[in-house]
């Protein structure tokens, strides 16, 4: 029997620590409505989707696995998505940068603008990434992502379910945010899921190729994506700090 209380359809109670399926089953009983799984394709969103498919949740709740295609990912991240794919039976819906916009910025300011400010960084993961996140979570009740407290200073701030300020107010599900890099990797081998091979060569953090980089002795998950940027700056706008998205 579960342990998780709702009240007034606000965010659900959870003890603490709550176990990920617990919490991925009290977040998409208290959206109510359609939920979609972000998954870069990373260990982390392949356990969780490991969770929703062995706990039924997927089927029960009817929730959608989707990604984005930026254009820049590496052979490795679409071995693990056909890997997932063939696995589970699942149907992954894919959503690409609209074709204008891409051009556009790459006519205007060249093939690595991203490197030259955080600016222009900015600019390009707007195009390639959260437009179409915009397009992915349309309609959408809540979301569900792979977010870990430990992955940067950027998420030390996560809540296992939280209200998203910068997509209306839906529900954001963040299952592992209290879980270590240990027992993330711990899970993926005992249930021997599939897994990028970059990880083999020193990837911790997996996004488009030009802007990731295998981590180094002693660096925290992240420093492999945009490593020219301070620790502060390193997320590509997907996910707004709750507190920011309010103001």
């Amino acid at each position: 029997m579960s342990s998780i209380t709702i009240v007034n359809n606000e965010l659900p109670l959870l003890p603490t620590p709550a176990e990920p399926a617990a919490v991925l089953r009290a977040g998409l009983t208290a959206a109510a409505g359609p939920m979609t799984l972000a998954c870069s394709f990373s260990i982390e969103d392949v356990v969780l989707i490991d969770f929703l498919c062995t706990h039924g949740l997927r089927e029960e709740f009817g929730t959608e696995i989707f990604a984005l295609d930026t254009g820049r990912l590496h052979e490795e991240t679409y071995e693990v998505a056909e890997a997932i794919r063939n696995r589970y039976d699942l149907p992954i819906t894919w959503y690409f940068p609209d074709l204008v916009a891409v051009e556009r910025l790459l006519r205007g300011k060249g093939a690595f603008s991203f490197r030259s400010s955080l600016e222009e960084r900015h600019a390009c993961c707007d195009a390639r990434k959260v437009a179409p996140l915009f397009r992915a979570l349309h309609g959408k009740a809540g979301w569900i992502t792979g977010q870990r407290r430990e992955q940067a200073v950027t998420r030390a701030g996560l809540s296992p379910i939280e209200r998203d300020g910068g997509h209306g107010g839906i529900i954001k599900i963040n299952p592992l945010c209290d879980w270590t890099e240990q027992q993330v990797w711990d899970y993926a081998n005992a249930r021997e899921l599939p897994r990028s091979r970059l990880y083999a060569h020193g990837y911790q953090s997996i996004g488009c190729a030009p802007c990731t980089r295998p981590v180094r002795p002693g660096e925290t998950a992240r420093s492999g994506r945009w490593w020219w940027e301070s620790p502060e700056h390193k997320e590509c706008g997907l996910h707004r700090p709750v507190a920011a998205a309010a103001e």
